[in-house]
């Protein structure tokens, strides 16, 4: 193992080999790590790299298609921007593809550069997305560093109440609101209330269903 940073990787998903060994050779051809699969099953089954990547996914398939494929991938919690190609597309299952987070919707043929020029978008959207998900993280942690009590003076906080309106409702002194709210903002690194609050949407928004 090195210590520099993994090379991102390029999943092809496409039961037809002539399409496979195209994209293969092309994503090579441009510098890039890529990784092909016949079948939705086959990719299940594979290890996925922690390094950034994405994947380009035919639509129809046997046994399991792109989009129950996207679908899947989705349900089980996990990241990967696609790009769906397919012979057959209709507008119906691009405008679903597209709702369902698919970055790119290509219909065949396309060109070689309309498909580099998808997978930079995807390998963009990749870096957005694990940059946020490390935001969140980060955020998470400070918080389950909070006391219990310093909670509560959180919750009172970002509903926008005054020390004195968190105080009453808690039943302690003005004083030890204004301690606890301090030790919180420190602990949280936010250096504005509006940024504190921004971290507890985050928050909220990143919790499971």
């Amino acid at each position: 193992m090195t210590g520099g940073p993994a090379r991102p990787v390029v999943y092809v998903v496409d039961d037809d080999h002539a399409m496979r060994e195209a994209l293969s050779s092309l994503i090579r051809s441009a510098g890039m790590r890529v990784e092909v699969f016949e079948s939705a099953t086959t990719f299940l089954k594979s290890a996925w790299h922690e390094a950034p990547s994405c994947l380009v996914l035919d639509v129809r398939m046997p046994e399991m298609n792109g989009l129950d494929l996207q679908r899947h991938i989705s349900a089980s919690g996990k990241h990967i921007p696609v790009i769906f190609i397919s012979g057959h597309g209709d507008i119906p299952m691009t405008v679903r593809a597209i709702k369902a987070g698919a970055v790119e919707f290509l219909p065949k043929p396309f060109s070689d550069q309309c498909l580099l020029d998808a997978i930079a978008a995807a390998f963009m959207v990749e870096q957005h997305s694990r940059s946020e998900r490390a935001e969140v993280e980060q955020v998470r942690e400070s918080y389950g560093t909070l006391t219990a009590r310093e909670r509560e003076v959180l919750v009172g906080v970002v509903k926008g109440l005054r020390n004195k309106q968190v105080a009453f409702d808690l039943g302690i002194t003005e004083e030890t609101v204004k301690v606890h709210r301090h030790r919180l903002m420190q602990k949280m690194s936010a250096k504005s209330l509006p940024e504190l609050v921004r971290m507890v949407e985050r928050l909220r928004s990143s919790a499971p269903d």
